[in-house]
């Protein structure tokens, strides 16, 4: 029994053997194939390849503005004269995820049309619709967000070196133009409030003025303040409005029951009593024209004062973060074509023919035993007359 079955195993090996053998004999005849064959797809492959205009790619690396504590936002809290203004201000609605806006920014069509316009891209790339070459611009940039190091990364392929580093270092200038225009950061969105607060306060501090001047009372007269108390109802009165103003900016992102909200609440029903407390003490004998027309022009001096001073803090603050927009390296052109890359694309174009061929030639070889075999061949025959009758 043993020896029958240690007779068994040789067979099976000289079995495995021969058909190994058989293999390598098919390879064998069809050598000449096998080898000009792929030296022929890696040749062609490689002439493909010199007929391509070469790419270049360009990089260029920047660093966002980061989420941080503004000069302005700092002021606030250490000046008490101004109020409610401060809450307003360090309030101010912040970035869920900024780095993630720039890149969206950075990938807007506003952005793409700039860079089009700004090389003439329509004529380059050869479209006539614009559309056509705001997507073979976006197929030609890559824009991405480092997760680890906060860095954006923009990369800029085009067949003039010079051209591909020019466009990722003004896709780095669009960025910042399109920032300040849209105010994105803290500091802008504040400048543009108190820029526009500040603009409807000085119309009507002027009408205010022009007013108090219809009563006969000219200009130096109304720097001579003749009557404190008007001067402390206005200053109340611009403390009033501004803290109307915060929570009015507070309720486009928080709840009525949110903690900075009810504090924000119970801060400007404080000064609403105080207003009305001062305005009732004083309104025996203040209620003629001349100085209800004097109140206005003080409030509206006031407020004119608080925004002012706002503003230009947020025009300070504006002016840091622009610098912050920083550029690490800086796109130069490259001197080494990205693309084709003419060694790989040979090398692959002949293994792949080579193995394709190796392959076909192993299929051949079986297909013709399963024709030859007994077993085989009315199976084959039926399935090709099936075949032939559906193709018909």
């Amino acid at each position: 029994m043993i020896a029958e079955n240690k007779h068994n195993e040789e067979l099976t090996d000289i079995d495995d053997g021969i058909s190994l053998l058989d293999l390598a004999l098919v390879l064998a005849e069809r050598w000449r194939l096998l080898i000009f064959g792929p030296l022929g797809a890696g040749l062609i492959a490689f002439a493909v390849t010199m007929i391509i205009p070469p790419t270049y790619t360009a990089r260029t690396v920047i660093l966002p503005p980061q989420a941080q504590q503004s000069v302005a936002s700092a002021a606030l809290q250490s000046l008490q004269s101004l109020g409610p203004l401060a809450g307003a201000a360090s309030s101010a609605m912040g970035l869920k995820n900024p780095v993630d806006q720039y890149v969206a920014l950075l990938k807007s069509d506003t952005i793409a049309d700039r860079i089009i316009e700004a090389f003439q891209l329509d004529s380059v790339y050869k479209k006539k619709y614009r559309e056509d070459t705001r997507n073979k611009l976006n197929n030609n940039v890559s824009i991405t967000a480092g997760r680890m190091d906060g860095l954006i990364r923009i990369s800029v392929d085009d067949i003039e070196p010079a051209r591909a580093a020019q466009i990722a270092n003004r896709y780095v200038d669009e960025l910042k133009r399109l920032m300040n225009e849209l105010a994105v950061t803290e500091a802008q969105q504040r400048r543009k409030f108190f820029e526009e607060r500040l603009a409807e306060t000085r119309d009507r501090l002027i009408a205010a003025q022009i007013a108090v001047q219809a009563s006969g009372i000219g200009e130096g007269a109304l720097r001579a303040e003749p009557k404190a108390a008007a001067e402390t109802f206005a200053t109340l009165r611009a403390q009033v409005t501004a803290a109307e103003v915060r929570v009015q900016s507070m309720r486009s992102y928080l709840t009525e029951q949110a903690p900075a909200m009810q504090q924000a609440l119970q801060e400007l029903a404080a000064l609403r009593r105080q207003l009305a407390r001062v305005e009732a003490e004083n309104s025996g004998g203040s209620d003629d024209v001349y100085v209800g027309r004097y109140r206005e022009f003080k409030y509206q001096e006031a407020l004119f004062e608080l925004y002012a001073r706002q503003y230009e803090l947020a025009r300070a603050d504006e002016s840091r973060e622009g610098m912050l927009v920083q550029v690490v390296d800086r796109a130069q052109p490259p001197q080494r074509k990205s693309k084709p890359r003419r060694a790989l694309v040979t090398v692959v174009a002949s293994l792949a023919t080579g193995i394709v061929l190796i392959v076909m030639t192993l299929i051949r070889h079986a297909w013709r035993n399963a024709r030859s075999d007994p077993e085989s061949a009315p199976k084959i025959e039926r399935l090709l007359e099936l075949l032939r009758l559906r193709s018909a």
